[in-house]
């Protein structure tokens, strides 16, 4: 009897240790979760919470959801631009397996520091004129890039709000210059080609957006044309408040923006780029490799017009431009 006792308290010992060991051996057979670098020259939130879901939505749709078999690193610059090559090195150190970079011309100095990781860019600068890729099937990184056409366009749809605008303004941020050079280049040959006389403005922090205002004003600037950079994206609240006070006809990239309270917008569709950046990178997850995606130039391009800015600003929208709009804000 003792001795059944014995082997029957051997027994349970013995099955309690196996049993203390099944959840460690189960984690060491776990596949090893991927690693998604999530980079941006601004911050994840406010008006740049939307594109992260977006990118979130496109990983899924590839088969990877953040918390189950995917974990996302998150690295922002909160506009200070020069910190980029600083937190992209950060994220090739931490061996990510995928680079995700949101914002123009930030793909450019991401490559530098991860020339051994594959990077998805979603950009609103033609990534070609910018010099992030030298063409359209790059083996080194891929994503989606905007067209330059679009700056021009923007100019060309303000122009039909005030025709007898001699003067207009263009507000950027130099701060990646490569883009900011194209982008002046491309709108003043638009604003010479029409007869109009441009004055750029350059902001790189909340203090010199209030300055270049002030400027507009004693110029005596008629319009002005927002540039894509994602500082100024992020301070859209600011602008539009501004260019409210100042009575000045404004337009911007994005229907966000128009949302906010602002006159127009015209733009590729964002939440296409940020989504299909979210796949590639899921693809490359699974093995691909950047160059069996060529970069895609967007398809769908939206115009949006917000009635009651209009109204505002006493602008009476011609007919001809309400009909081309995609959307109309009451």
């Amino acid at each position: 009897m003792q001795f059944d006792q014995l082997r029957r308290r051997e027994f349970i010992t013995l099955l309690g240790g196996a049993t203390a060991a099944w959840p460690l051996a189960a984690g060491a057979q776990q596949p090893k979760v991927p690693v998604v670098g999530l980079l941006s020259g601004v911050s994840f939130e406010g008006s740049y919470a939307v594109p992260v879901a977006s990118i979130r939505q496109g990983l899924q749709e590839a088969g990877f959801v953040e918390g189950r078999n995917l974990a996302i690193e998150y690295r922002t610059a909160d506009g200070q631009y020069e910190r980029l090559p600083e937190l992209a090195t950060d994220l090739v150190r931490r061996l990510v397996t995928v680079i995700v970079d949101i914002g123009a011309s930030i793909s450019k100095l991401t490559k530098a520091a991860a020339s051994t990781i594959p990077i998805v860019f979603a950009m609103g600068s033609d990534a070609v004129e910018v010099g992030v890729i030298n063409h359209l099937d790059s083996p080194q990184a891929t994503g989606m890039s905007a067209t330059a056409a679009s700056v021009s366009k923007r100019l060309e749809l303000l122009l039909e709000l005030r025709p007898r605008a001699s003067l207009v303004g263009y507000l950027d941020n130099s701060r990646l210059s490569a883009a900011f050079e194209t982008n002046v280049e491309n709108v003043t040959t638009a604003a010479r080609i029409k007869g109009r006389e441009l004055v750029v403005f350059d902001a790189g922090t909340e203090r010199e957006v209030e300055s270049a205002f002030t400027h507009m004003a004693l110029q005596r600037v008629r319009l002005l044309v927002v540039g894509s950079d994602p500082f100024l994206t992020s301070r859209q609240e600011q602008i539009i408040a501004l260019a409210a006070q100042s009575g000045l006809p404004t337009i911007y990239t994005t229907r966000g923006a128009v949302v906010l309270g602002g006159l127009m917008s015209y733009g590729a569709v964002t939440d296409d780029m940020y989504r299909v950046a979210g796949i590639y990178a899921g693809r490359i997850l699974k093995g691909a490799a950047p160059i069996e995606f060529p970069v895609v130039l967007p398809t769908r391009f939206e115009l949006v017009i917000n009635e009651r800015a209009a109204e505002a600003l006493r602008i009476a929208v011609p007919r001809r431009v309400l009909i081309r709009a995609d959307e109309i804000i009451k």
